[in-house]
């Protein structure tokens, strides 16, 4: 059975444009539907699945994916004609009535929301493709089954934050076998995702898109001047549940569609909101901090109660909060579960392989398996690596190794002399992580390595941390955790050895924590290989390891972008799988001078 999963709500953001005007850029972000996706799972198996903004270069975007859709089919060496059903990760159907009563919300349903709109997409590619087979999913149980479908368990608890699905923003499921029984929600109205999103945009960043930075920033801040307001406004109830009472006051119909009203008590109560221009204050970092701190608490509140009321220790988790990877190590440290799974890529893009796997699931057609690393986009091939190269020939020189082995000790080499290069390999990652197939390397030993790099090649803000990657061998050695603890995905911190502060300034945060990711031999060998190398040039298997991406701009998916990126950045030198490229004006490494080719 061919299930195509695909996630996003295309025209969601122009139909807002055309109905609210004069808001700021930044404020037509405040929509659903954002980070459209493809996954395509065969006979219960997921083959391929790609956020769209890698193919067409726009970051979050929510149009239809046809061309992840496009690559899936390719990949699976199948044809549109051939998929049995589309299942999408949103179903507004049963509230079809609800957006009826205004005219203004019934033209949204129509144009947007429905399946009805959906089927136009979808037919603008392939017209023939029969509406009774296009499956809409509930938003938080697409997202559920991606965690529970990927975890390999048969049974765990299951929760899901994000800002909203349908109508929810917190859903927790007691999970059994192939089946998923809803304990609890909790309404939109009262998301802990939605406040923290609006004060990401209370403090100058982009709502729906930076919460990220606002997790890098609150280390550098103090909880305490601000607590008070966040536990004012957060209310923890006795039954797991969450009520925050500053999102309820938005009445009218512009308050609900912008909260107006929530954002003019953050002036009011919190502080005067940040134009995305000003600098970043004292107090700016001590709202982020407190504001991370209520996070951490409704996390940890909701997941450890109804943990305790199912008495299942095993957690899986989804939604974008599931993103946020202080909470996840706030809340792996906790002790409530002995284990916890969070799916790689927790966000929107993920509903669409929740979607595909939950409908499979329905056909007994769906096998639980651990997700491996996802590498589950596009890989490019030595011919179009050599097309690419030859674009861009005035530009830059190569050098051709022979193979895997004598790469990796030529990339170790250049990090261990403090080089920055990019690391382009294998099939993509999906997720909003980069997981050593698209990154930029360094060594984390060097002092100045972050400040460097976050000026010079990702061309973003100062504050931002830089995760580090470790061989499974060595990552009990300088992180705190038991040998042999696999943390493959780049998805939770944990605390940095202290003893090991001074040698890793690159990749500690400011809290001490780290954004430790562990990599094996049987989940990504070509990576585990560099990291072995670099151990033998520099003593320990640990690089530096960011996207290979600059500002506002997804990660690189085709060579062509990655020499692009490669060449209007900071970056030294670039390995397109064995082959290292440098600027024509580049010193190269003494081993290699004469050995560069035109």
């Amino acid at each position: 059975m061919n299930i195509l999963g695909v996630s996003g709500l295309e025209g969601a953001v122009s139909f807002k444009q055309r109905h609210w005007q004069n808001l700021e850029e930044r404020e037509y972000r405040i929509s659903q539907g954002h980070d459209s996706a493809a996954a395509l799972v065969i006979d219960g198996k997921l083959v391929a699945a790609a956020a769209e903004e890698r193919f067409c270069r726009r970051k979050h975007t929510g149009e239809f994916p046809i061309q992840a859709i496009s690559y899936c089919l390719e990949k699976a060496g199948i044809r549109f004609e051939d998929i049995d059903e589309i299942a999408h990760g949103f179903d507004y159907t049963p509230y079809r009535a609800l957006y009826s009563l205004d005219p203004l919300t019934a033209r949204l349903y129509d144009e947007v929301l429905s399946k009805d709109a959906l089927v136009r997409h979808i037919h603008r590619h392939c017209p023939q493709f029969p509406a009774d087979r296009v499956r809409p999913v509930k938003h938080h149980l697409a997202h559920a089954a991606s965690a529970h479908f990927t975890s390999g368990w048969s049974d765990s608890l299951v929760v899901v934050t994000d800002g909203m699905g349908e109508t929810e923003s917190i859903s927790v499921y007691e999970a059994r076998g192939g089946a998923m029984n809803l304990l609890h929600t909790v309404p939109a109205a009262d998301s802990i995702g939605i406040l923290y999103s609006l004060v990401t945009l209370h403090l100058g960043f982009d709502f729906n898109a930076d919460e990220y930075k606002i997790m890098g920033l609150a280390p550098y801040g103090k909880p305490e001047k601000y607590r008070a307001f966040f536990e004012t406004n957060v209310l923890l109830k006795p039954n797991g549940s969450v009520r925050i009472p500053i999102l309820n006051i938005n009445h009218s119909r512009n308050e609900r569609e912008n909260y107006q009203a929530t954002r003019a008590r953050l002036d009011e109560q919190l502080i005067v909101r940040r134009r995305p221009d000003q600098e970043i204050t004292d107090e700016h970092c001590d709202v982020a901090a407190a504001l991370q701190e209520s996070l951490e608490r409704v996390v940890i509140h909701v997941c450890r109660h109804f943990g305790e009321k199912t008495r299942m220790r095993r957690l899986s988790l989804a939604g974008g909060v599931a993103l946020n990877c202080t909470a996840n190590g706030k809340l792996r440290s906790s002790g409530a579960f002995e284990e916890i799974y969070v799916q790689p890529a927790a966000g929107d893009d993920g509903s669409a392989l929740g979607a595909a796997l939950y409908r499979a699931s329905q056909a007994d057609r769906v096998e639980n398996v651990r997700m491996p690393v996802p590498f589950c986009g596009p890989a490019y091939s030595q011919d179009e690596i050599e097309v690419a190269l030859a674009k861009f020939s005035e530009c830059i020189q190569v050098q051709h190794f022979a193979d895997l082995s004598c790469a990796c000790d030529e990339a170790a080499k250049l990090i261990a002399q403090g080089r920055v290069l990019a690391w382009y390999r294998g099939q993509m990652e999906f997720g909003p992580r980069a997981l050593g197939n698209r990154s930029i390397l360094a060594d984390p030993g060097h002092p100045e390595m972050r400040d460097r790099i976050n000026s010079m090649v990702k061309k973003r803000e100062a504050f931002r941390p830089f995760a580090p990657a470790v061989s499974l061998e060595e990552a009990h050695i300088y992180f705190d955790v038991s040998a042999g603890t696999e943390l493959p995905y780049m998805i939770a911190t944990v605390d940095v050895r202290p003893e090991h502060h001074p040698a890793l300034p690159a990749v500690t945060h400011v809290n001490g924590s780290a954004r430790a990711q562990t990599v094996s031999k049987e989940d990504n060998p070509d990576f585990h290989a560099l990291l072995k190398a670099i151990g033998k040039t520099t003593g320990r298997e640990m690089a530096l390891n960011t996207s290979f991406n600059v500002k506002g701009q997804p990660i690189v998916n085709t060579p062509a972008e990655a020499i692009e990126t490669f060449l209007g950045t900071g970056i030294e030198y670039l390995f397109l799988e064995n082959t290292l490229v440098a600027r024509r004006s580049a010193r190269v490494h003494p081993e290699t001078s004469g050995r560069m080719t035109n």
